[in-house]
């Protein structure tokens, strides 16, 4: 068995998109900014994040036409340099609500949201201290 993807529902299928795409810059592995579906897979894996329009989806699974409240989800990106990667997206437009700061002595993370709501936590991974 492989993970092969975390899909999030989402109810604003463009502006998800381009937040993946634009603000945290990754690749989707096609152009389809208004949906109803799209892949993005990070440089470091096979894995990805995938975007699915909600309404579609409450096509198949009737229990999804209501919308959640709260944080849907927690996805987890690493970045190797915490400081840089925060100051791009932040440039870009995206919104920290946490940090960067230290987790435990060998993490640092800093958290964001995504325009649907879930949650975004970026980990830098420390070397171990002797």
């Amino acid at each position: 068995m492989e993970l092969a993807q975390v899909r999030l529902l989402v109810a604003d299928f463009p502006s998800c998109y381009r937040f993946y795409r634009d603000v945290l810059g990754l690749k989707p592995q096609f152009d389809a900014e208004n949906g109803p579906y799209a892949k993005f897979t990070p440089d470091g894996g096979t894995a990805g994040i995938a975007l699915q329009d909600r309404t579609q989806m409450a096509q198949v699974l009737g229990e999804l036409v209501a919308e959640p409240t709260g944080y849907r989800s927690l996805v987890v990106l690493r970045v190797d340099d915490m400081d840089r990667y925060c100051e791009e997206i932040t440039a870009r437009g995206a919104v920290l609500v946490h940090g960067p700061a230290p987790m435990t002595d060998r993490m640092r993370v800093a958290h964001l949201m995504d325009p649907a709501g879930n949650l975004v936590e970026l980990q830098e991974w420390l070397v171990l201290r002797g």
